[in-house]
C-alpha cells in the first residue's frame, strides 16, 4: 500500500468559491500509534477552528480499535480552504503525522451535502469510489425534519426569553435566528438526524426490470 501524506489526494475536485466547502477525508491510521493518533486528529481540528471561514468539524471511527477513520471539516468557501490548507501551520501538523498515518483518501462536496457523507469502514479501499450520495429530495426531506423543530423551539424560547420577540425587526430578528440556527444546525442536530436516517438514506433505488408481454 503506497504512502500518502494525511490530508493530500491528487486530483481532488476544486470547489466553488461561492459556496461552502466539506472535506470529507479517510485516513488508516498506524496501529500501535492510536493514542498518538488521536491526540493529533484532535489537535488538528482544533488548529483549523483558529481559521476564518471555518464552518465546524468532527471525526468519528467505526470501533474504539477501527484503524480507518472518518474526518469532516468545512470552510465558508474555497478560497478561504485554500488559505487553511496552503498554510505553514497545517503543513507541520502534517509533518508531525506523517509516522502516525498510512494512507490517506480526500473528498471535497460543495454545500450540504457533506453532512450525508458515510463514515468508512475498516475494509473500504481508500482509493475505492465516493460513498453514495442519497438522492437530493431525501436529503431535502432530512434537512427539513431537523430544520421545523430546531426553528419552532427557538422561536417558542426567544418568544418566552426575549420580552417583544414578535416586536422586533425583522433584520436583526432573521440575523440573531441565523446566528443560532446555523451553528446549531451543523454541530448538533444534522448529524443526529443523518446518524437517525442513514438506513434511509444509503437506500438504494432498486433496480428496474424491464414488463413482460
Amino acid at each position: 500500500m503506497s504512502s500518502v501524506s494525511p490530508g493530500n489526494a491528487a486530483g481532488a475536485p476544486q470547489a466553488q468559491p461561492a459556496s461552502s466547502v466539506t472535506v470529507s477525508v479517510t485516513r488508516r491510521v498506524e496501529p500501535t500509534r492510536i493514542p498518538d493518533a488521536t491526540h493529533w486528529a484532535q489537535q488538528g481540528m482544533d488548529l483549523a477552528g483558529s481559521f476564518p471561514g471555518f464552518l465546524g468539524s468532527g471525526w468519528v471511527r467505526a470501533t474504539a480499535d477501527s484503524l480507518s477513520w472518518h474526518m469532516l471539516y468545512r470552510f465558508a468557501n474555497s478560497e478561504l480552504l485554500d488559505a487553511w490548507e496552503g498554510s505553514e501551520e497545517r503543513a507541520h501538523w502534517l509533518i508531525d503525522g506523517h509516522d502516525l498515518i498510512l494512507d490517506a483518501r480526500v473528498e471535497k462536496r460543495t454545500g450540504i451535502e457533506g453532512w450525508f457523507d458515510a463514515p468508512a469502514s475498516d475494509d473500504d479501499d481508500v482509493d475505492a469510489a465516493p460513498s453514495f450520495q442519497p438522492p437530493r429530495w431525501k436529503q431535502a426531506v432530512s434537512i427539513g425534519l431537523g430544520f421545523l423543530p430546531t426553528n419552532l423551539a427557538f422561536t417558542l424560547l426567544a418568544t418566552w426569553l426575549i420580552p417583544g420577540w414578535h416586536d422586533v425587526d425583522v433584520l436583526p430578528k432573521i440575523l440573531v435566528t441565523t446566528l443560532v440556527m446555523a451553528p446549531t444546525m451543523t454541530f448538533l442536530v444534522m448529524p443526529r438526524v443523518t446518524r437517525m436516517l442513514r438506513p434511509w438514506l444509503t437506500r438504494r433505488p432498486a433496480a428496474s426490470h424491464p414488463i413482460r408481454h
